[in-house]
């Protein structure tokens, strides 16, 4: 019996047996080789990204600590006319008695004067000047004051300006360096958090330059952008979607949509310029302007992302609802939209922070001039985070540079909390229905 021939059947099952398992080999190789690639496309993304955000950190950082001087100022009566306190050189009152302090005996040209004013900020003579203004009692006292170190003096204590650089290739002299290691070796420089970069708006000053008018002026146009794009968006995706006849018309409407959608941003720009501003004559660089070209250029991403989540959506809850004998309104705004909300949150999400980051339309309509102060208004002359930043990179002080990698955190920092608050809204959509 165990010398019996195997049923010609059983014969034929074995090398198709072996084969099948050849190729299921083959396919989970296959499998686990396109796992593999997955893992490493997302290792490399990631690892870029670190790179990224480690070399804006490392350029940044700095720029949220500064220096600061503390030193004695005798208000010499001499100098400071009591009927007439503001009109006192404070500048060279200050450089004057540093140089004192030092036991550095200015020249005829003052020349060392010179240089000593050039190691602290312009806004420490403005300082001093509103201090004695506000009580000019102060004539004639020895007054302690803490005045703001010049941008080249804060990024010599930040290692950024180096004694091995030729003097003719740096700002600061050989005899500047010195006094600056005088002046930290006894204590008068301190060093603190930079509370000037997060309250202030733009300066000709890196040391005196803010982030907080482009942070409001960002903040408006967003506004803007938000209660217009984000209505009309949705109305006209639910429209479209779900009221809308199939026609020529509408066929046509959707196909200029989705080319909307691929228009280069300073096309909006340009669209801008011309319609509200020399045709509608509202003011220039404002927020209002921005927000209308910010939500000109949201409004294709959030009908389209609109539209598919109400696609989404099973045809079974609009039969439902109108077998219930709804209407197709209500059938659509108490059951459809509702159920597509998260999609549509996710949409808006996706336009607004597109918005956050554009600088070429704003450009175009004169955002790209410098603005101090903080804006009061929609209709106030403003900045904004990505405008800053290119205003910054381009500027020819060193100090911008670290500055405007700062700004960069701050823009990706207020794109990241934008986000989560929607995403937030979303996720109660999404426990509500």
């Amino acid at each position: 019996m165990t010398d019996a021939a195997l049923p010609p059947a059983v014969a034929l099952a074995r090398p198709a047996t072996a084969a099948i398992q050849k190729r299921l080999k083959a396919r989970y190789a296959r499998e686990k080789r396109f796992r593999a690639y997955g893992l490493i496309a997302i290792g490399i993304a990631v690892l870029f990204l670190a790179v990224l955000l480690g070399s804006i950190v490392k350029q940044g950082y700095s720029a949220f600590y500064t220096h600061a001087v503390t030193a004695e100022v005798y208000l010499d009566p001499a100098v400071i006319d009591a009927s007439n306190p503001g009109g006192a050189n404070y500048d060279q009152l200050i450089a004057s008695q540093q140089l004192a302090e030092l036991g550095v005996a200015d020249d005829e040209r003052g020349t060392r004067s010179t240089a000593m004013r050039a190691l602290f900020s312009p806004d420490a003579g403005f300082g001093l000047r509103e201090r004695v203004i506000e009580d000019p009692t102060l004539i004639g006292q020895t007054i302690e004051f803490t005045a703001p170190i010049g941008d080249d003096a804060d990024l010599y204590f930040k290692d950024d300006i180096s004694r091995d650089t030729p003097q003719a290739q740096r700002r600061l002299s050989d005899e500047q360096l010195a006094w600056l290691d005088r002046m930290e070796q006894s204590g008068a420089v301190t060093s603190g958090f930079n509370s000037d970069f997060f309250t202030r708006g733009d300066s000709t000053q890196p040391e005196l330059a803010g982030v907080l008018g482009a942070v409001i002026g960002s903040a408006l146009m967003l506004l803007v952008t938000g209660l217009l794009a984000i209505p009309i968006g949705v109305g006209a995706a639910v429209y479209l979607e779900e009221f809308a006849r199939k026609n020529r018309i509408t066929a046509f409407i959707e196909v200029n949509i989705n080319n909307l959608a691929a228009v280069p941003s300073i096309v909006y720009g340009l669209l801008g310029l011309a319609v509200f501003i020399n045709w509608m004559h509202l003011p220039r660089a404002s927020p209002l302007v921005g927000g209308l070209v910010l939500a000109l250029m949201s409004l294709p991403t959030i009908i389209i992302a609109t539209r598919s989540a109400l696609k989404a959506v099973p045809p079974s809850i609009r039969e439902a609802a109108l077998a219930m004998g709804a209407s197709r309104t209500q059938s659509v705004f108490h059951h459809v939209l509702p159920l597509a909300m998260p999609g549509v949150m996710t949409g808006a999400i996706l336009a607004m922070a597109h918005a956050l980051g554009e600088t070429a339309p704003l450009l175009l309509i004169g955002m790209v001039s410098f603005t101090p102060g903080i804006p009061e208004g929609l209709t106030s002359p403003s900045g904004a985070l990505p405008v800053l930043v290119y205003i910054w990179e381009n500027a020819s002080e060193r100090a911008f540079h670290e500055r405007t990698a700062a700004a960069i955190l701050v823009l990706l920092a207020f794109m990241i909390v934008m986000n989560l608050v929607a995403i937030v809204l979303r996720r109660r959509f999404e426990r509500r229905w």
